[in-house]
């Protein structure tokens, strides 16, 4: 989603160690030249606590290209955006907690510029028996106890449900073609234990 024009001639990428800290200055310096290239970026949530700490901490960031954040509160079932209004969408971990996922793909296919995609990140529901039992061992064994050192054991035990309900890849991907996608592809990664959709409008 970000532009940028290509570094000068006599950029420092390939600057030594000795200039290390005149090279973080002048690669400052080129990020703060090139900010006005990069585009707006608007990241919605649902929930106004998780926004306002990532606002918190967006001031925390030297780089320009984090000031080019608008932060939003809002439903994915009901985006407050113009039709064909992005260039490109990603979803981290939410589609699997909606419980209307059509209307949300609609939704998001709505958005989205003509010839643009989306990127879907979630837990895979995956179709094997092996990687299905190693993806529940990994959440009560790893996921649920580190949660519970932060008091948020209960919040993480719904993760199972919430990917038993889930749609599989092929699912998703007929869900994507149905709402008017021309093309969908299910990625399974980290061993099958996460998947990616990549839909292109």
């Amino acid at each position: 989603m970000a532009s940028a024009a290509p570094p000068p001639a006599s950029s420092s990428w390939g600057c030594g160690r000795r200039r290390r800290v005149r090279c973080s200055a002048e690669r400052q310096g080129l990020f703060s030249r090139i900010a006005p290239v990069y585009d707006n970026v608007s990241a919605l949530d649902f929930s106004k606590d998780q926004l306002l700490i990532a606002t918190a901490r967006q001031d925390l960031y030297w780089k320009a290209c984090y000031k080019n954040i608008e932060w939003i509160e809002g439903d994915a079932l009901e985006l407050p955006f113009a039709d064909s209004y992005f260039d490109a969408i990603t979803v981290g971990y939410g589609l699997r907690n909606l419980l209307d996922k059509h209307k949300a793909m609609k939704e998001i296919f709505r958005v989205l510029k003509p010839g643009s995609r989306v990127s879907i990140l979630d837990f895979n529901k995956s179709t094997s028996t092996l990687i299905t039992q190693s993806q529940e061992w990994m959440i009560d064994n790893v996921v649920v106890p580190v949660a519970s050192n932060y008091g948020f054991s209960r919040e993480y035990r719904y993760l199972k449900a919430s990917i038993a309900e889930y749609l599989t890849g092929k699912e998703l991907e007929k869900l994507a073609k149905e709402v008017g996608f021309s093309d969908a592809k299910h990625y399974e990664i980290a061993g099958g234990l996460m998947g990616n959709l990549v839909a292109a409008r």
